[in-house]
């Protein structure tokens, strides 16, 4: 039998935001889709003893491209067991078994935007040398944080590196850093525009880089041809990462006029990751989330939907990203959600949705035109699912949906034999409890 596969007689979704087509056949040879539709038939026909797959009732679309996770984490509950309990080599064996979760979901690309110790760079290539099996992946190294901190307060020394940072303080030292990971190989190069620090009085997050800064990092790592991602939340961070020439833009939450026009003038990609506060804020009353969070997360989506949906339509390119990797946002679980979140509040149809999900991500795997599309000569990252996500994105989430998996054109086993995950001794924070066990709670008074 040749190593050719004829899916037929399922929906299919392009990706670039065509509408779906009845009953169409789509033939991958290799790893590549040759033909759609009748071609394909006529083609699967002259090739003969051919694998075929019938996709009635199905959806053949583009694996899922998720445009900003942390595979390498291991899912912390806490920036503490993040920073203070976890081992390099072990961290790559847990990643190497975790990453396959995405596959199960439907996701065939990803991009790890930052990750612990060098471990994102080792995976990727474990991943690409058939070490261990999981979906195409991009990522970047340790995320360049200035002394401000912003991400954990005072567990961020003032200088040198913890867990997935790197300080930097000077602009030598902003250089060297960036020389260095693109010796190590990243694929991106991501910053820290802005973050949380203590005692904060403003919405969103400070903006912790001058605009000279953020233009030394984009000159610095262009000029070695790697592109440039920033985590903003604020609007002058994400103005003056648009300004200073980043190739991409995590949240971009809080948007103002001028970070708009910005964004819109240069067409920087947004990945808004909403999915993460949209779990907390849904449900953080069930896993003892702070209340207070769960109303700033939830503000923070609503009051930046405008502004969104005012970007989106003057052309800037979104992807769907979802921070999965942390404890909030469990690995294959939540791939989907940014979809439903872009259609809830962004106003995107299911379709325009979907191509956020597919095609639009391709930008975060350096591979645009290549990847999350179905379409002749495209690499072949397929998922057939049962229904239609063009009506309801959210049947993207139920798993038993996801019916088949080709990565590269070849077919993903879904349900592989792994032993049982057992815990780790030391690799988790010890939590006695999610809230404070008080007198009043137990015995009903004070």
């Amino acid at each position: 039998m040749s190593n050719s596969i004829l899916i037929e007689k399922g929906n299919v979704i392009d990706g670039k935001g065509g509408k779906p087509k009845p009953s169409t056949a789509v033939l991958i040879e290799d790893n590549i889709i040759t033909a759609i539709g009748k071609s394909a038939e006529k083609k699967a026909t002259a090739i003969g003893k051919i694998r075929k797959i019938d996709a009635s009732k199905c959806t053949v679309m583009p694996g899922l491209i998720d445009a900003h996770s942390h595979v390498t984490f291991d899912e912390p509950l806490s920036t503490t067991e993040l920073f203070f309990h976890r081992r390099p080599a072990l961290s790559a064996l847990v990643a190497g078994r975790n990453v396959r979760k995405l596959l199960a979901a439907g996701v065939t690309s990803f991009f790890d935007a930052d990750s612990i110790f060098d471990v994102g760079i080792d995976l990727r290539d474990a991943l690409e040398a058939g070490v261990v099996e999981g979906p195409r992946m991009t990522t970047g190294g340790n995320v360049l944080i200035t002394s401000v901190g912003g991400t954990a307060g005072y567990l961020l020394p003032d200088e040198g590196r913890r867990g997935y940072a790197a300080i930097v303080r000077t602009p030598d030292e902003i250089v060297t850093e960036v020389r260095r990971q693109i010796k190590n190989g990243v694929d991106w190069i991501k910053v820290h525009v802005t973050g949380l620090i203590p005692r904060q009085k403003q919405k969103g997050e400070i903006q912790a880089w001058t605009f000279k800064e953020l233009k030394l990092v984009c000159d610095t790592a262009h000029d070695l041809g790697i592109p440039v991602v920033g985590h903003s939340r604020n609007a002058s961070g994400t103005r003056d990462a648009a300004k200073a020439g980043f190739d991409m833009i995590l949240h971009a939450t809080y948007m103002d006029d001028d970070a708009i026009e910005a964004v819109v003038k240069h067409k920087v990609p947004i990945v808004p990751t909403l999915t993460f506060q949209a779990n907390l804020a849904d449900w953080g009353d069930q896993v003892g989330a702070d209340p207070f969070l769960q109303e700033l997360f939830k503000e923070e989506i609503v009051g930046s939907s405008a502004a969104y949906k005012k970007a989106y339509k003057a052309g800037v390119p979104f992807l769907c990203g979802t921070e999965s990797g942390f404890s909030v946002v469990p690995l294959g679980d939540w791939h989907y959600r940014e979809m439903e979140i872009f259609v809830k509040y962004l106003g995107m149809t299911p379709m325009q949705a979907i191509t956020c999900a597919t095609s639009a991500g391709a930008v975060a795997m350096r591979k645009e035109g290549q990847i999350g599309v179905i379409a002749k000569g495209k690499l072949a990252d397929v998922i057939v699912v049962e229904g239609d996500p063009s009506k309801d994105v959210c049947i993207l989430g139920e798993k038993k949906r996801i019916k088949h998996v080709f990565l590269n054109g070849r077919a993903i086993d879904l349900k592989p034999n792994l032993p049982e995950r057992k815990n780790i001794s030391g690799w988790r924070v010890g939590q006695f409890s999610n809230k404070n066990v008080t007198y009043e709670m137990i015995h009903g008074k004070k």
